[in-house]
C-alpha cells in the first residue's frame, strides 16, 4: 500500500492534543530528563528543563526530524543526542484508513541510551484526516526527572490525564481505555428522602442539603415523632416529614433536619466562623434567615430560624462573602436592590442594573452571577449584561460588553458560570469570568406552549481587568441549560447535570444530558478544549445540585421537574438518589504520583504569611509541577455555585525530609479580596493529581 506524500504545515494547529497509544512507551536504564521538542512557524523551540522557558533552538526543524510515509506505517525520524544515532518514533503501525481517530498517537519503539534526550513532535489530524493536511501541534510540556520505577506512572501522567473524547471545532479523537479515564459514577443512596435543591459543604465534612416546604410530605420522616406545624403552609400545616438532611461524606450516612418555613429557591453563604447563613425563600419564609452551625455532636445540631430578619423578600437572590466577612445579598424576584448580612446602616440599596436586565414577563435576571474581584469590587452578571460595582459607594464603575448572541444566561434561561482560578504566582492577577450554556431568549414562552428549543452550545470568557475587555466564545460539545459548573483541582472545570432542550421551570425541560464535560482552560485560545466523561445512569433535571468534596469527588443529588414529588406515569420521575462522580484524576493509575498531606497548620494569615505543611508522594517529579490550592466550599442551587473560589498559593520552598516525604512552605493569600475569610479546603496538587483536602481557616 502506497501513501501520499506529506505536506508539512506550521502555525495553524488547533486545540486537539496528540494522544498516545497504549503500547509500551519506552525503557530506560537510569534517571534522565525527557524533553519535548516542537516546531512553530518553521522555527524550532526547546523547553528548558529547569525554568520551563521556551527558547529558540539553533537549527532548522527539518534537521532534527522529518516525517515520512512507509508501507508499514508512518514514522517521525528524530536525532538523539549522546551518540545514539537515529531512532524511529511510530505513528501507530496498523493504519489502513487515514480517518482513524487514533491517527495522532505516537510512541517510542526503541530503548534510549542513558544520556539521550528524546524530542517528540506533537501531531493533530485535521477534519478530513488527510495526510496532506497534517499539522504540527505546538504543545510545550514540562520536563520530567524520574527513576526506572516511575516509568509506568510517567506514562499515565503524560497521556491519561488528557481524558478521552476531546472535542473542538477542529476534530476529535479517541484514546486508549484506562480504568477511570472517563471518570466513574458511584451510587451512594437510592434515596435520601428529599430532592437536593440546595447544597453546602461544611468544614466538618458534612453536607447540608435542603429542598422546600409548601408542596406536601417528603419521603423521610422527622425523628422521634416530631412534626412541623406551620399555619401558613399552602399544602400541609402539620408536616411530620423532613425537608433537609445532613450528609456525612466520611461515613456515607445522613440524618433528617427540620426547617420551619419555606426555603424554596433561596440563597446562602458561610460566615468566617463556619456557620451557614441561609437567606430567604418563599411564602412565610421569604424574609427569614436560617443558620446552621456545625458541632461535634451532630445529634444536637439543627437549623435555627430568625423570622423577618431580612429587610426585603429574597426569592432567587444570590449571595457573596465580602473581604470583611459580611455577606452581600443581591436581587431576587422583583427586588432590584441589595442588602447586607449583618444589616448595615444604609439598609436596602437600589440598583438600576437589576431593573434594566429584567425581561418583562420572562425575567432572565434571577440568581445573578456574583464574584468578588481582587480589587475589592463586585462583578455582577444578569441576563446578557455585566457590571463592576463598588458596593460600598453604590457606584457602577464599569459596564462590560454584552455577551455575544444576546441570549440570556440567568434564570429561567439558566446558564452556569465560574470565576476561573486566581493564581498568586502571577505578577498581575487577571480575574476571568466564564459563562456556559443557557437558553435562547424566547425559550421560556415556547416551552410553556410545548415547544422545547435547543439550549445554547457555547461558553464565553471575559478578562475583566484588561483595558478593553471583550468576550471570547468557544463551542462546547453539546447544548446545555441548567448545568452545574464546578472548579476542579488541577485548574479544570467540570459541568454536570443539565438539559439540551427548554428552560428551567416545572415541566419546561427535555433531553437530559447525562455526560459531564471537563474543560481545560489555556492562555492560548486555540488550545481550549473539552472532554466528555462517562454518563450517569440517572438524568438530573430541574432542582438538582452538585458540589466539590474534600476527597476530590463531585457529589450529585436531586431532580424534581414537577410541582410535587411524582414517581410514576411521568417521563422524568422525581429522583431522590445521591451519587458521586470521580474525575479521572482519582483513578488508581495516578496513585504513585498522588500526594498525601501528613500535617498542616490549621490557620493561615494574609499578607503572604508563611504556612507549613508536609506531604508524602511515592514518585516525586519536580517542583515545577507542584502547587498548593485552596478552594472555598460553595452554596449550590439552580445552576449557580455561590462563593465558589479557587486560589493557587505561592510556594516558598520544598525540602525532602525523609524518603518520599517533603516539607512545603507556602505563602498565605496576599489579601482578603483574593480569599475572603473563612474555611477553605487545602490541596497539594502534583502534576494535576490532587491530594485529599485538609480544612484550613483563613483570616
Amino acid at each position: 500500500m502506497k501513501f501520499p506524500s506529506i505536506q508539512r504545515r506550521h502555525g495553524d494547529a488547533r486545540s486537539i492534543d496528540s494522544e498516545f497509544s497504549d503500547s509500551p512507551f519506552y525503557s530506560a536504564a537510569s534517571s534522565k530528563e525527557l524533553l519535548y521538542f516542537f516546531c512553530w512557524k518553521n522555527q524550532p523551540a526547546r523547553v528548558e528543563p529547569s525554568s520551563r522557558v521556551v527558547s529558540p533552538a539553533p537549527t532548522e526543524c527539518g534537521l532534527h526530524g522529518k516525517v515520512f510515509a512507509a508501507e508499514q506505517g508512518y514514522y517521525l525520524k528524530e536525532e538523539l543526542e549522546g551518540g545514539a544515532g537515529l531512532q524511529q518514533i511510530g505513528l501507530q503501525k496498523e493504519h489502513k484508513q487515514l480517518e482513524l481517530a487514533s491517527f495522532g498517537n505516537v510512541f517510542a519503539q526503541n530503548s534510549i541510551s542513558n544520556s539521550s534526550q528524546l524530542y517528540l513532535w506533537m501531531f493533530t489530524p485535521t477534519p478530513n484526516y488527510l495526510l496532506s493536511n497534517l499539522q504540527l501541534q505546538p504543545k510545550p510540556l514540562f520536563s520530567l526527572n524520574y527513576q526506572l520505577r516511575a516509568i509506568n506512572m510517567i506514562k499515565f501522567l503524560l497521556f491519561s490525564l488528557s481524558f478521552s473524547h476531546v472535542f473542538s471545532i477542529v476534530a476529535s479523537q479517541a484514546l486508549p481505555s484506562y480504568s477511570g479515564r472517563n471518570g466513574e459514577w458511584q451510587l451512594l443512596h437510592e434515596s435520601v428522602g428529599i430532592s437536593a435543591m440546595h447544597m453546602q459543604l461544611l468544614h466538618n465534612n458534612k453536607v447540608i442539603i435542603f429542598d422546600r416546604t409548601d408542596f406536601g410530605p417528603s419521603n423521610l420522616s422527622l425523628p422521634n415523632g416530631i412534626c412541623r406545624v406551620d399555619s401558613s403552609d399552602t399544602m400541609l400545616q402539620t408536616d411530620c416529614t423532613a425537608h433537609s438532611i445532613l450528609y456525612d461524606i466520611v461515613t456515607n450516612g445522613f440524618r433528617p433536619l427540620m426547617i420551619q418555613t419555606d426555603t424554596w429557591r433561596s440563597s446562602g453563604a458561610v460566615l468566617p466562623n463556619g456557620t451557614l447563613v441561609q437567606t430567604g425563600g418563599y411564602n412565610d419564609g421569604d424574609r427569614n434567615i436560617r443558620s446552621f452551625t456545625p458541632c461535634s455532636d451532630d445529634e444536637y445540631c439543627n437549623w435555627i430560624e430568625f423570622p423577618q430578619s431580612l429587610i426585603q423578600r429574597r426569592w432567587y437572590a444570590s449571595n457573596q462573602v465580602l473581604p470583611d466577612g459580611r455577606i452581600i445579598i443581591v436581587g431576587g424576584r422583583r427586588q432590584f436592590n441589595y442588602e447586607f448580612y449583618p444589616s448595615s446602616w444604609n439598609g436596602v440599596i437600589f440598583l438600576d442594573f437589576l431593573m434594566e436586565t429584567n425581561d418583562q414577563g420572562l425575567e432572565n435576571y434571577l440568581y445573578p452571577f456574583l464574584y468578588l474581584l481582587p480589587d475589592g469590587n463586585l462583578f455582577i452578571f444578569a441576563n446578557t449584561r455585566s457590571i463592576l460595582l463598588d458596593y460600598n459607594q453604590n457606584m457602577v464603575l464599569k459596564e462590560f460588553p454584552k455577551i455575544p448572541g444576546d441570549d440570556p444566561r440567568n434564570y429561567p434561561s439558566s446558564g452556569s458560570s465560574v470565576l476561573l482560578p486566581l493564581d498568586e504566582n502571577d505578577a498581575i492577577i487577571e480575574p476571568e469570568i466564564m459563562v456556559c450554556g443557557g437558553a435562547p431568549r424566547d425559550s421560556f414562552i415556547q416551552a410553556m406552549q410545548g415547544n422545547f428549543i435547543r439550549a445554547i452550545s457555547t461558553c464565553e470568557r471575559l478578562k475583566v481587568s484588561v483595558p478593553n475587555p471583550s468576550w471570547t466564545m468557544e463551542d462546547i460539545p453539546m447544548a446545555r441549560v441548567m448545568g452545574d459548573m464546578i472548579l476542579l483541582l488541577g485548574k479544570y472545570i467540570i459541568v454536570v447535570n443539565s438539559l439540551q432542550l427548554g428552560t428551567a421551570g416545572w415541566e419546561l425541560g427535555r433531553g437530559p444530558v447525562t455526560r459531564p464535560i471537563i474543560y481545560r482552560p489555556s492562555d492560548d485560545v486555540s488550545n481550549w478544549r473539552f472532554s466528555v466523561m462517562s454518563p450517569s445512569p440517572r438524568p438530573r433535571m430541574h432542582h438538582s445540585s452538585a458540589i466539590l468534596l474534600t476527597d476530590g469527588r463531585i457529589l450529585v443529588s436531586g431532580s424534581n421537574p414537577h410541582v410535587y414529588y411524582n414517581f410514576t406515569n411521568v417521563e422524568y420521575p422525581t429522583d431522590l438518589s445521591m451519587e458521586s462522580f470521580s474525575p479521572p484524576y482519582l483513578s488508581p493509575e495516578y496513585d504513585p504520583i498522588r500526594p498525601r498531606i501528613l500535617s498542616a497548620d490549621e490557620k493561615m494569615g494574609y499578607g503572604g504569611k508563611l504556612f507549613w505543611l508536609s506531604f508524602q508522594v511515592q514518585a516525586y517529579l519536580t517542583a515545577n509541577v507542584l502547587s498548593v490550592t485552596i478552594v472555598a466550599p460553595s452554596f449550590a442551587t439552580h445552576s449557580f455555585s455561590m462563593n465558589q473560589r479557587m486560589v493557587l498559593l505561592k510556594i516558598a520552598g520544598v525540602t525532602d525530609i525523609a524518603p518520599s516525604t517533603y516539607n512545603l512552605v507556602v505563602a498565605g493569600p496576599s489579601r482578603a479580596e483574593i480569599a475572603p475569610p473563612g474555611y477553605y479546603m487545602l490541596f497539594v496538587v502534583h502534576a494535576h493529581v490532587p491530594s485529599y483536602g485538609r480544612w484550613v481557616k483563613i483570616g
